[in-house]
């Protein structure tokens, strides 16, 4: 038929061996090479350029391996042939990548796409040694500004935002114009910065933009990269459903391969699902996303992994069990210098130390990484009340100036748990009320049950006063009935069916002491009616006289 079409392996071997018994000693080697060089070149005009490069690389044929490595605009290791180019890299000896200095930063670029960061700035210098003597070219410009690149990627890792924001720029100036790939992969390393200016519009307009351009070009690793960027900054706008859409559209975009992003993709979702209180697939998620990290001995995934499975366990009740990772986290964070996760790991830790009541400890790490929310949570557990109103006030005014809804969303629960403190219930509803409007459309549920029984008890008062969104609040408040860590007896039982607000209306006055004649007076009703709303009042409670339906309704943050 003319059609090419694979051997079953066992025939390859068959074949492979039958050459080596045909062939002389002498001549193995060399016949051996042409063939490799004949397989190259075909796959090469049969669009196969993986295939066509490993048989370059088994010649071996530098040159050709080089220029395939290259791909016409579109290296190899960017549409996700990472292992390949790097076992080939790692196996030149140095003369030979002297020789060649695109292939010293072709060994960084790989390293630094498999997170293996530790050797990257070594071989990037190794290339600028390589070029100090070159001819200043297009094809020489073309290289500074892809090692400004890369570095560009090394200050990301770092949250160095000035350092990303100057190789940035560096990278455009010098890469070619016609360079897609690597200036697609700077824009998305700008909105990185951009991200982490708290400048999110601007963030989000570059994932977009790299997004687009990647998808393009065929730029797998930049259009995946910038994908799970979009969603992690939807993330943290609050918009958890288009997030979960981002990071699911980037699985289905690795599922074949065991790249960082896989892992990054599955960490994603395992957040969101946490969120929402689906334990079940969260802990999917984050196996995934644990598995796809140690196939490739990413640490750096490990480590975000593990900070995410130790909240869970926290809310899970499993205390010694999240300590344990919190530990293994922390070790490998120092060890690498992950700097991206001090931040995160101190605000687990300081979740865990007011798990056990080490307020002192937690305290130390909230003051030594800066972290308002953790403070707050600090000063309402040392009864320092107006020390944390003062603290979220000026945290909830920046959020609102930036526009951080995860910040807006968190003070603002943080400040009903306060008020409760303080007693002022009525108060505390309000900012309360104002976060379910905001959480409500996105699925929010640990962000409230999280701060404990305090919210639990004004969710119940708002139940029994018939505010806000009651399917909502039945919602969290279900939630709350399921936590190992909070006793329901702590947490007061919401009416099953709630008082009316004509009905709360007559509570007050019976509360104030009024009889039924005075009541009808003061509401202008028929005697009938207040006896008729009375009846009502005494069934939901489930009392008999007004005295206990006072007291119930004390009991319950009615009066």
């Amino acid at each position: 038929e003319r059609r090419w079409y694979r051997y079953h392996h066992l025939f390859g071997d068959l074949l492979r061996q039958r050459l080596s018994h045909h062939l002389d000693a002498g001549d193995e080697a060399a016949a051996r090479a042409q063939l490799h060089l004949r397989a190259s070149r075909w796959y090469e005009e049969n669009g196969l350029e993986v295939e066509a490069f490993q048989h370059a690389t088994a010649a071996p044929d530098i040159e050709r391996a080089t220029y395939l490595l290259a791909g016409k605009g579109m290296p190899l290791h960017f549409r996700g042939a990472v292992t390949p180019v790097l076992n080939w890299l790692k196996s030149l000896p140095t003369t030979v990548l002297d020789a060649n200095p695109t292939l010293w930063v072709m060994y960084a670029s790989a390293l630094s796409m498999t997170g293996q960061l530790a050797g990257v700035e070594e071989r990037l210098q190794a290339a600028e040694s390589a070029l100090e003597n070159a001819e200043l070219n297009d094809k020489t410009r073309n290289l500074i500004g892809h090692i400004a690149a890369i570095r560009a990627l090394l200050a990301a890792s770092q949250l160095q935002v000035g350092a990303i924001i100057e190789q940035s720029q560096r990278a455009l100036e010098y890469l070619h114009p016609q360079n897609f790939s690597v200036r697609t992969a700077t824009t998305w390393k700008l909105g990185f910065a951009y991200q982490l200016q708290g400048d999110r519009t601007a963030a989000m307009q570059a994932y977009r933009d790299a997004i687009a351009t990647s998808a393009t070009t065929g730029n797998m690793v930049i259009h995946v990269a910038a994908t799970i960027n979009l969603g992690r900054v939807q993330e943290l706008q609050n918009q958890l459903h288009a997030a979960a859409e981002s990071y699911q559209r980037a699985v289905q975009l690795t599922e074949k391969s065991a790249q960082p992003a896989l892992s990054d993709a599955h960490l994603g979702l395992g957040r969101l699902y946490y969120e929402w209180h689906d334990f079940t697939a969260a802990q999917q998620h984050l196996a995934q996303s644990l598995h796809c990290a140690q196939q490739i001995n990413n640490s750096d995934r490990v480590v975000g992994t593990q900070l995410i499975l130790a909240q869970l366990k926290l809310a899970q009740g499993e205390a010694d069990e999240a300590a344990v990772l919190l530990a293994k986290a922390e070790q490998v964070i120092h060890q690498h210098n992950f700097m991206a996760q001090f931040l995160e790991l101190a605000a687990v830790q300081i979740l865990l130390h007011l798990r056990l009541g080490n307020l002192r400890t937690a305290e130390q790490l909230a003051q030594q990484h800066k972290l308002p929310l953790s403070q707050a949570r600090i000063y309402l557990r040392q009864g320092n009340i107006e020390s944390a109103l003062a603290l979220l006030e000026r945290v909830g005014e920046q959020a609102s100036l930036k526009n951080l809804q995860d910040q807006r969303l968190k003070v603002l629960v943080l400040q009903a748990a306060v008020l409760h403190a303080q007693g002022h219930l009525n108060q505390a509803i309000q900012p309360l009320n104002e976060a379910l409007t905001l959480a409500e459309p996105h699925g929010f549920v640990r962000t409230f049950v999280d701060e404990g029984a305090p919210i639990a008890e004004l969710l119940t008062l708002m139940k029994n006063r018939n505010l806000g969104s009651q399917p909502y609040i039945t919602k969290l408040l279900e939630a709350f009935a399921t936590e190992a860590f909070y006793p329901s007896s702590l947490i007061p039982q919401p009416l099953i069916d709630p008082l009316s607000e004509r009905e709360l209306e007559v509570l007050q006055l019976i509360a104030q002491g009024l009889s039924n004649k005075e009541i009808s007076a003061e509401l202008f009703l028929a005697l009938s009616t207040v006896k008729g709303h009375n009846r009502n009042i005494y069934d939901k409670l489930q009392v008999q006289r007004r005295t206990e339906a006072v007291l119930r309704g004390r009991e319950l943050g009615l009066l």
